[in-house]
């Protein structure tokens, strides 16, 4: 897949020859809502012998065009930008492009929005969701597109993927893995949600514990599970491993502790400092309890193990 980094105003000459198929959206996570979009995609571009373009941004719109009573920061994201490329990828892209959303861009109008970004572009279709907007909500929307591309390419609008009666969305699935409920977080992304961080020194109270564990630190702007303990997998070198994680503040060793990451790696006794892993999250064994002692605190943590074996016996 070829990736073309846009800054607005662009030349033309980075714009590769040929028409293509585009999917619009933001595509924060590239859930399965997404996936809807991109496969359409993909249908008309078999039928039309083109490749698939999939269009995105390095921000959330938020970042130029403020939402004050949006629960979530502009730059708190399910997906970074090298991962939604790689889902992409996976999905069959051929071409996407990752543009800069600032002032100038932001300021397009509908009408040129759709000159430069779509005809531009070399749009022969344009794929997108039913709630897609590209300016003012009420003259930039999926109702307003066809006008605007005057019989220039084709619009094709995705309906809103159901599950579980509620609409499947990047807000939503955000709200679900703050709140712990990673279970149904991925249903609704498709896959196990993951996660990238940077292996560092902790307390060592795990080691103490009988239970080592390995401290992540994630990109600030990644959304990351709430406190709890969890089912995992760690990439370490190219290589997945199974383990439990937790995500919470110590608090059988005192109040007001930070919230960390540490991540017990199954059956595995190496030094990984200082590596870049990423993490998939299966699974919510519990909460975060305050026990009573550090006895009683190690034999929920052998229990917690058993589960977690458990759990990959089962998949």
């Amino acid at each position: 897949m070829e990736i073309i980094k846009i800054h607005h105003p662009y030349q033309k000459e980075i714009i590769p020859e040929g028409p293509v198929v585009l999917a619009l959206g933001f595509f924060d996570g590239v859930h399965r809502g997404h996936q809807a979009v991109i496969q359409k995609a993909s249908e008309i571009a078999h039928e039309k012998h083109l490749k698939v373009a999939a269009m995105t941004f390095d921000h959330h719109s938020s970042v130029v065009f403020p939402k004050p009573h949006h629960k979530f920061s502009s730059l708190n994201y399910l997906t970074s930008v090298d991962r939604k490329a790689e889902l992409m990828e996976e999905l069959g892209v051929d071409l996407l492009y990752v543009v800069n959303f600032t002032s100038s861009f932001g300021s397009l109008s509908p009408k040129d929005f759709v000159e430069q970004y779509m005809v531009g572009l070399h749009a022969e279709a344009v794929v997108a969701g039913f709630d897609y907007t590209f300016g003012p909500i009420e003259t930039a929307n999926m109702d307003t597109l066809p006008g605007l591309a005057a019989d220039r390419f084709e619009v094709v609008r995705v309906p809103k993927i159901i599950f579980n009666e509620r609409k499947i969305g990047s807000t939503k699935i955000r709200e679900m893995i703050s709140n712990g409920n990673i279970d149904d977080a991925n249903r609704y992304l498709g896959y196990p949600f993951q996660t990238k961080g940077l292996v560092v020194h902790g307390e060592a109270r795990g080691r103490e514990l009988g239970f080592p564990t390995a401290n992540i630190v994630s990109n600030e702007n990644q959304i990351t599970p709430g406190i709890g303990i969890y089912v995992v997998e760690m990439q370490i070198s190219g290589r997945w491993y199974k383990g439990m994680a937790s995500v919470g503040r110590n608090v059988v060793f005192g109040d007001g502790r930070p919230v960390t990451t540490e991540i017990n790696i199954l059956d595995f006794k190496q030094a990984i400092y200082g590596e870049t892993v990423r993490v998939r999250w299966y699974h919510r064994l519990r909460g975060e309890v305050k026990f009573n002692s550090v006895e009683e605190l190690i034999e929920q943590l052998h229990r917690d193990e058993a589960d977690t074996r458990t759990f990959f016996e089962k998949i």
